[in-house]
């Protein structure tokens, strides 16, 4: 199925595109639209919708939260068989997250088609709900690489009649190691199927697996003047690593938020950070890489229904995030790209929705800050920390809302109201005396207002003036951020790594570790970011899992924890790596033992904790 891509074409903006009515969608699908309150679709919706439900290959590029995923689960829902019992459509994810974010997607928009069955499968699940579902009869499977080819390599998955294949998020698959996978499932999928390609970027092996896989595909561009929302407001705040935690809490009093996510950059910091919010009254939850599936789901569950406000973050953690409720996005350590920036503030501010983004950033970050404005083609305005008046103002603001609330509760106040006469003819006091003892009683230990002479917050916003009066160079405070993050440069959450050598990554971890052997190695051309993404996506591990990586010609050996549990053992031992299985089981040849020859006589460089 090789062709050349037609001719490129940009997508007009969404207030020039035509309602979702006209643009041939079915009944039932723009009833569920018109339940969720969808009446204009984006840029990228408008310009693929008409095409994808032509029949024609598509492939789109635009960036994250503008309504891709609408873009190909409206049509394929506009066209499903729903007799047909085998699967219909594949949708590849990089990730586990986004997997079950684009099934969500796929059942709020057939709510009104009865007898829809989507399933997402991805690693870290337990193959027994998978297998049953399948069984039963699924329409749309939606899942992640690796455990797709481990289903079709167990014949329990059925494409033999699949009509619709979409690869989202295509150049992260590529990033985490994924390309054969992907190129296999494409090559072992019918030839007349419709396929939709939807990237971020166009790197050089996305243009090629186009080219390869897809038929006379129409590739469209979304027309951004940035890589970033307009309808997010970003600022920035200049403050030590030692102030952030105060800063966060100022900046919590005074904004008016809805729900919250806060990036922190290690997996340490999400509990460290969380527990600190909850200990100042503040309702707050971390998810990271260590964090069960099943915890991250009910956090996210909690997040949107309202019972949980404030989202303590890695980058891996919260991608593929849709939350309505999500008004601010907090960047409490800065990330170290531009994408990362990207992809995590575009978790508020999605779907024609406004959102806020603040950045906390040291003084030796102002660089990595002048990268992102140039990347985004946006400048970013510094904010002051708010003031002891700037809380005060909030709070008793906040206070007078409680009493007019309060107040519109007409038969409870009236009981009280004969208690507080009573209190009165029998102790004449004032009425206003009254009031103000029973605010006491109700302020507790915490004062209502903080006071401008607290020697503590003289001092913070002391150096925060000065911080802000010469933001060039880090104070001594600065030394704290920077001590910090070399302790913990090597707990990022679980991304795939980047090896040191070809064919070797050192260890990384302190935790007692176990030699495994797998039957991948060099000639099957696999590199460590490739084992490393596997692994962790298949058995839910975190970087801190994984030791030393040694790549041989026919095999390889890993460092895994020693006391790894026997059901994660067992969900490795059937991973494929590049369409192999992998045979995972301890190393007895001792072919992983450190190697003693040099190019020369210096000893090796240790490896950097």
């Amino acid at each position: 199925m090789t062709s050349e891509t037609s001719a490129p074409s940009e997508a007009e903006p969404a207030s020039k595109a035509k309602p979702f009515l006209e643009l041939g969608l079915s009944d039932a699908v723009l009833k569920a639209l018109k339940d969720v309150g969808y009446e204009t679709p984006s840029a990228i919706q408008a310009a693929t919708i008409p095409p994808l439900l032509d029949g024609r290959d598509v492939v789109g590029l635009a960036q994250t939260g503008t309504g891709k995923t609408a873009a190909f689960a409206l049509p394929i829902l506009s066209r499903l068989d729903l007799t047909q019992k085998t699967p219909q459509a594949l949708v590849l994810a990089p990730t586990r997250e986004l997997a079950l974010q684009v099934c969500e997607a796929f059942e709020k928009y057939a709510a009104h088609l009865k007898g829809v069955h989507v399933l997402p499968i991805y690693g870290g699940q337990g193959y027994g709900v998978q297998l049953s579902a399948l069984r039963r009869g699924v329409h749309i499977v939606v899942g992640t690489p690796g455990r797709i080819m481990d289903h079709l390599a167990k014949g329990t998955l059925d494409l033999s009649e699949l009509k619709y294949l979409v690869l989202d998020e295509a150049d992260e698959m590529l990033k985490m190691g994924f390309a054969e996978d992907v190129e296999t499932i494409l090559a072992d999928t019918p030839d007349d199927k419709q396929v939709a390609l939807f990237s971020a970027t166009m790197p050089a092996a996305i243009r090629r697996i186009s080219k390869q896989y897809l038929n006379d595909p129409e590739e469209i561009t979304v027309k951004n003047k940035t890589t970033t929302s307009s309808t997010i407001t970003q600022r920035y705040l200049m403050v030590s690593y030692p102030q952030k935690v105060d800063a966060l809490t100022r900046i919590l009093e005074v904004e008016n938020f809805e729900g919250m996510i806060v990036f922190t950059r290690t997996k340490n910091e999400t509990e460290t950070l969380a527990e600190k919010l909850r200990a100042r009254g503040y309702s707050a939850a971390a998810i990271n890489g260590d964090v069960a599936q099943v915890q991250r789901e009910r956090t996210v569950n909690q997040l949107k229904s309202g019972k949980l406000d404030i989202l303590v973050a890695t980058d891996v953690a919260a991608r593929g995030l849709d939350v309505e409720r999500i008004s601010h996005v907090v960047n409490y350590d800065l990330p170290i790209d531009t994408e990362s920036y990207v992809h995590r503030i575009g978790r508020t501010g999605r779907a024609g929705r406004t959102g806020d983004a603040i950045s906390f950033v040291t003084p030796r970050e102002r660089r990595m800050l002048s990268s992102i404005e140039k990347a985004t083609r946006q400048s970013i305005t510094q904010m002051q920390l708010p003031s002891v008046e700037d809380v005060n103002v909030t709070r008793l603001t906040r206070f007078d809302d409680a009493i007019t609330a309060a107040l519109d509760q007409t038969e409870r106040i009236s009981t009280f109201r004969d208690i507080v006469n009573h209190y009165i003819s029998h102790h004449d006091v004032p009425e206003s005396d009254v009031a103000a003892a029973l605010a006491l009683v109700a302020q507790g230990d915490t004062p209502l207002l903080l006071s401008p002479e607290d020697a503590r917050a003289q001092r913070f916003e002391r150096e925060q003036r000065e911080r802000t009066e010469r933001p060039e160079r880090g104070s001594r405070d600065d030394r704290g951020d920077r001590n910090d993050r070399g302790a913990n440069r090597w707990e990022r959450d679980d991304r795939p790594a980047r090896s040191e050598r070809p064919s070797e990554r050192r260890p990384r971890t302190d935790k007692p570790m176990a030699q495994y052997r797998i039957e991948v190695g060099k000639r099957h051309k696999v590199e460590p970011r490739q084992i490393v993404g596997a692994l962790a996506n298949e058995g839910g591990l975190s970087r801190d899992d994984f030791g030393a990586i040694k790549i041989l010609p026919e095999f390889s050996i890993v460092e895994l924890p020693a006391d790894m549990a026997s059901t994660v053992f067992s969900k490795l031992e059937n991973t494929r790596i590049s369409g192999k299985l992998i045979e995972l089981r301890p190393d007895q040849s001792g072919a992983g033992a450190p190697r003693r020859e040099y190019s020369d006589d210096r000893p090796p460089r240790k490896p950097r904790y």
